[in-house]
């Protein structure tokens, strides 16, 4: 039978008293067991391992047992100081009162006769940031780099590098740098290695330290390269980027003698040499050297495609940045980066990127077919990235444009919509860089229009048709069946959209006179996008003040389109040449940006310096060629320019030019004042305009020109005998020239602007084209034809 009731405090602490905590007791335990009878400490052995193990996984448990390790690290066993010292390092800092007691028996261990021991004492205490440790380090670091033992001179010279990081003042307050300075004179090669990977470090880290190689210490260290390990290798390469030769002959000397590393099994050996090669490659003169050293690159970058995918991908993004340098390279080795089933994605893309930039001439018809294979992957990424490259090859390689252009027409067939999608995207591309040489395509582009749903494939279409609505029959229909959902596109196409309704406009009048309104209603007065109205403003002030000048600006010619668009900047490439082989490679950014610790990398400034042929220099003359080039063409164009319009006493359209600009000014400016309309001083006008702001909206009225059949002219208009009055373009509620609005007239050759009656047109319909020669109007909306 229980009985429920309260305790004494004291009883209740005698019935609860528990052993010590699980865990932790279970393994102090472990490590005071064993005594005299366990000669080999099996059982300490044991337990220090499960602590170990438990601090691994972040068990801070294992604290609680500092003082216990202490104690064991008096045994003399090589493994058992190994696991002490490695909970010391790692616990040091929690509770560094408690660590110092393991001070004296770690200065003792950097005596013992057994160099495994010393060299693990100071590693042990160099790692352990505690200030009383790092003051310590200093006496023994001192006398152990002039160990009798290489092992402990190699692990000597790192820790000069790892107390710098704890205390450089300390550091350089002292001769430790010197004496690591004097090691790189080091018999044996590891230690001379283990010295210049310590000062290439503390050189990242300090402001003060200048690290310079002169040529015979750079000789020796090449010569010691292959009697060092993998890592030595790496550290004495990495290094070689310090120096800086002064004579052409010496970097070409010193890059034949680093070629034979570029054979080496480890990769990162060789992308540390193929590093040093093209440094030195700055510096020498001699073109059959440069070529002799470029031909002995391309077998190493492909030999690392036979390893793992993770150094495929390294070797890769080096190649990239390889080919930009040095076109030369890799030149014959299209094939070998044909993508296997099994690639992964990242592997894949890469080398289209690869295959893109070795396609030539000679073996664009190899190319096109394994391009052509891609795009019927199943990978969805994949393939519109091979579609996109068989349109770039169309831009790079002229005379394979048609072969290109036709592989794309056999992939537009297979109706596969994301294919569809990305050809029409770059066949508009093709069509900017070869003007009025494959427009016969458009009709097929034209029967795929349902398969277009992604914006930028849209807006390529779009483009199209607005650019050759001059030779598409049906170019209005087109474009009204893309905006017929206008207000629901993305701004990409919404501007696409406005411009191709300009062009169509500028190019066949007729055919878009109840477009333009409309669209540019839309544009201004419908949306909140900012570059959507900006825009729609832009083409309402060019169209009705001057149609010449909007010809020129909507229709004129493009800026030139180059498939190299993805080239790194030739700073950028000149820098990205120095950390080859480097994690800044993967990103193709430059190194200072991937690690913000990091020193910007620059080529050294020497007489040997070729400086002629840096991407930079290279970059600068075809700039000037180019500025060049272009400065004569526009003195060549003035010289042969014409006046664009005649005179106005001549009686052609553009007399009234000036009113024109005004009372557009007046207009936009009254859209911010609620859509108030700018009038002019006629009478008429000013009621016929308030009758287009009841409508809905603000209309700009000016002078209208007297024509045949209107009994009341504008007695303002400043309209002379056979020179109608010009006005800007009118645009009431409906749109363009609403109820005693100007209607805007143009002819298709971008002719002036003329002026319509007073009481001409409704709903935004009184579109007059001019024919200037003959000096007549014709009506669209009734057939009359209006003689000015």
């Amino acid at each position: 039978m229980f009985h429920f009731g309260y305790v004494t405090s004291n009883y209740a602490n005698s019935l609860y008293v528990r052993p010590p905590q699980g865990k932790v007791a279970e393994l102090r335990a472990e490590l005071q067991a064993g005594g005299k009878k366990d000669k080999n400490h099996s059982s300490k052995k044991i337990a220090l391992k499960k602590i170990v193990a438990n601090m691994t996984m972040s068990n801070n448990d294992m604290v609680g047992l500092f003082a216990d390790i202490v104690a064991c690290m008096h045994i003399p066993s090589l493994e058992i100081k190994k696991m002490c010292f490695l909970y010391l390092v790692n616990y040091a800092r929690i509770k560094p009162d408690v660590a110092l007691k393991a001070l004296p028996i770690i200065v003792q261990d950097m005596d013992d006769s057994n160099p495994l021991v010393r060299a693990l004492a100071l590693r042990t205490m160099s790692y352990i940031n505690v200030r009383e440790f790092v003051e310590a380090t200093v006496p023994p670091l001192k006398r152990l780099l002039k160990d009798s033992d290489p092992y402990v001179r190699k692990t000597a010279a790192f820790c000069v590098a790892k107390l710098y990081d704890h205390d450089k003042r300390m550091v350089e307050s002292s001769d430790l740098i010197d004496l690591l300075n004097g090691m790189l004179r080091d018999e044996n090669p590891t230690v001379v290695s283990s010295a210049l990977a310590a000062l290439m470090d503390i050189w990242e880290r300090s402001d003060s330290i200048k690290l310079t190689i002169d040529y015979p210490s750079a000789s020796k260290i090449v010569q010691i390269l292959p009697d060092c390990s993998e890592w030595g290798q790496t550290y004495i390469l990495e290094a070689m980027m310090n120096y800086v030769p002064h004579d052409t002959g010496e970097a070409a000397l010193l890059a034949e003698r680093i070629a034979p590393r570029l054979s080496h099994n480890n990769s990162s050996v060789v992308l540390t040499a193929i590093r040093v090669i093209m440094y030195l490659m700055n510096y020498v003169a001699d073109q059959k050297v440069i070529a002799s050293l470029c031909n002995k690159l391309s077998p190493p970058l492909v030999t690392l495609l036979s390893k793992g995918p993770e150094i495929q991908y390294l070797a890769l993004r080096n190649a990239l940045l390889i080919l930009q340098r040095y076109p030369e390279v890799l030149r014959n080795d299209v094939r070998v980066f044909f993508c296997k089933y099994n690639d992964p994605i990242y592997v894949k893309v890469t080398k289209l990127e690869l295959i893109f930039m070795l396609a030539t001439e000679r073996n664009i018809n190899e190319v096109l077919t394994e391009l052509r294979e891609y795009a019927t992957e199943i990978d969805v990424d994949f393939a519109r990235k091979s579609v996109r490259a068989i349109g770039k090859l169309a831009i790079k390689i002229e005379p394979a444009a048609r072969l290109c252009i036709n592989t794309l027409l056999d992939l537009v067939a297979t109706k596969v919509s994301y294919i569809v999608q990305e050809a029409t995207v770059v066949i508009r591309n093709i069509f900017r860089k070869y003007p009025n040489q494959y427009e016969s395509i458009i009709s097929t582009l034209c029967t795929h229009l349902d398969s277009l749903d992604e914006p930028e494939a849209k807006a390529a279409m779009i483009w199209i048709i607005g650019q050759y609505a001059d030779r598409i029959d049906n170019a209005d229909a087109l474009l009204e069946d893309f905006l017929f959902s206008f207000a629901e596109e993305p701004t990409e196409v919404q501007l696409a959209l406005l411009t191709a309704t300009v062009k169509l406009f500028i190019q066949r009048p007729t055919k878009s006179q109840h477009l333009v309104p409309k669209v540019l209603k839309w544009a201004t007065e419908e949306t909140d996008n900012p570059d959507l109205r900006d825009r729609g403003y832009m083409y309402w002030r060019l169209l009705s003040s001057d149609p010449a000048t909007a010809k020129q600006v909507v229709m004129g010619p493009k800026p030139a389109i180059s498939a190299e668009s993805e080239r790194l900047d030739p700073s950028t490439l000149e820098e990205m040449c120095l950390v080859i082989g480097t994690l800044a490679t993967v990103y193709l950014k430059p190194v200072h940006i991937v690690f913000r610790t990091a020193r910007p990398r620059r080529l050294h400034s020497s007489p040997a310096l070729q400086r002629h042929r840096l991407p930079t220099a290279e970059a600068a003359r075809e700039a000037v060629a180019e500025r060049d080039r272009l400065k004569k063409e526009a003195e060549e164009e003035e010289a042969m320019k014409l006046p664009l319009r005649p005179p106005a006493s001549g009686g052609l359209p553009g007399s009234n030019m000036a009113s024109a600009v005004d009372a557009a000014d007046l207009y936009f400016s009254g859209l911010g004042n609620g859509g108030s309309a700018a009038t002019n001083n006629n009478a008429n006008a000013n009621a016929n305009n308030s009758n287009g702001n009841a409508n809905g909206g603000g209309t700009p009225t000016s002078a209208t020109a007297p024509v045949a059949g209107n009994p009341n002219p504008n007695p303002n208009s400043n309209a002379m005998p056979g020179n109608p009055g010009t006005v800007p373009l009118g645009y009431g509620a409906g749109g363009m020239g609403g109820p005693g609005s100007a209607a805007m007239m143009m002819d298709g050759l971008g002719g002036g602007v003329v002026g319509s009656p007073a009481d001409g047109g409704s709903g935004g319909q009184n579109l007059y084209v001019v024919n200037q020669n003959q000096q007549q109007a014709y009506h669209p909306a009734n057939g009359d034809l209006l003689l000015l």
